[in-house]
């Protein structure tokens, strides 16, 4: 295991994750950043590796394939900022990340700055006292967990002092894949008015490592609740046993399933992309292996800009009025009526 983060071709070689490095591999380096943390180094997995280490792969650029993906830009009212919903923002608030993905939807843009300057900070801050709809701030990147503890309750501070933002959400890897940075110092900086969620980004089982569990477990100590998104990806987690395993990992660990992403159209990640219908598969098996709390929603941001849109199977069918038909998870169709409404004045 390596004591420092693998952030080069000459470190994932010594590491032993790659033979010489070619031409191309090195092209596929200079364009999409590389790190990986000791701890996913340290859990030696073969589906936690092919998440961090560069492919030749990423070389093949599709034409579908976007800089931008899911539109952020289009939906930014100031730099830092991505409003598309009425009630909720984006804040971008540092672009590094503990770890680089090599299927991130923002993979050519994270790396290139820190945290956000304080002069763009403080314009995102006017924007959400300004805007009053805005009752929920999900706070991204890069990796919002990666700022120091201090510069994190100087944020969560200001963003309590807005008496319209009701939650704050994080959306982080590093719970998983640096652990040790989930101080008491970080959760007493989370401890503010607004209710504080952390959606906990991991794919693989493998990846919640002891050291992931005893971080998330001072989470949930500290009263915070966690929730879970995960991308799909060919050749690591489309495997029905492998997505269960990792739900009921994180359950386990007091974590709830939130959302399955479909891989985004980043550019050079068309290797790692199922199809809908293969996740759609997928997700009905599951419906049947696993209790409600550990399933997440199969979801898409369509490209473009145009927000997430759930992509579950047609399981209801009407038929009628108050009458159904529905698929259930083996595929058997029952039909189903609403039961009539008693007529309160006859009793």
């Amino acid at each position: 295991m390596t004591k420092r983060a693998i952030e080069s071709l000459s470190d994932l070689q010594r590491a032993g994750l790659i033979p010489a490095p070619t031409s191309t591999l090195q092209d596929v380096a200079d364009t999409f950043r590389i790190r990986m943390t000791p701890e996913m180094h340290k859990a030696g997995d073969a589906a936690v590796n092919a998440q961090f280490v560069p492919t030749e792969a990423e070389a093949v650029i599709r034409p579908e394939e976007l800089y931008d993906p899911i539109g952020d830009a289009a939906f930014s009212p100031t730099a830092g900022l991505t409003h598309r919903y009425p009630d909720r923002v984006i804040l971008h608030s540092t672009q590094t990340c503990e770890v680089y993905c090599r299927f991130c939807f923002r993979r050519e843009g994270v790396g290139q700055e820190g945290a956000l300057p304080d002069a763009d900070m403080e314009k995102v801050l006017a924007y959400l006292r300004e805007t009053s709809a805005v009752r929920e701030v999900i706070l991204t990147g890069g990796d919002p967990m990666v700022l120091s503890p201090r510069r994190i309750a100087r944020l969560m501070q200001a963003l309590a002092a807005i008496p319209h933002v009701d939650v704050i959400r994080f959306h982080t890897r590093v719970p998983v894949v640096a652990p040790q940075r989930i101080t008491e110092a970080l959760i007493e900086a989370l401890d503010v008015r607004p209710a504080v969620f952390v959606v906990v980004h991991t794919n693989h089982a493998a990846e919640i490592t002891e050291a992931a569990s005893e971080a998330l477990r001072r989470l949930t100590r500290a009263g915070i609740p966690l929730l879970s998104q995960s991308v799909l990806l060919r050749g690591i987690n489309d495997d029905a046993q492998v997505l269960a395993d990792l739900f009921r990992t994180l359950v386990r660990n007091r974590v709830k399933p939130y959302y399955l992403h479909h891989c985004d159209l980043a550019r050079g990640t068309s290797h790692f992309r199922t199809t809908i219908a293969e996740g759609q598969k997928l997700m009905q098996t599951l419906r049947g292996d696993l209790s409600g709390i550990a399933m997440p929603t199969y979801v898409i941001d369509i490209p473009g800009g145009h927000g997430k849109v759930p992509l579950v199977s047609d399981y209801l069918t009407r038929t009628g009025t108050g009458r159904y038909r529905i698929t259930d998870w083996r595929g058997g169709v029952h039909d189903y009526a609403d039961p009539p409404r008693e007529d309160p004045t006859s009793a």
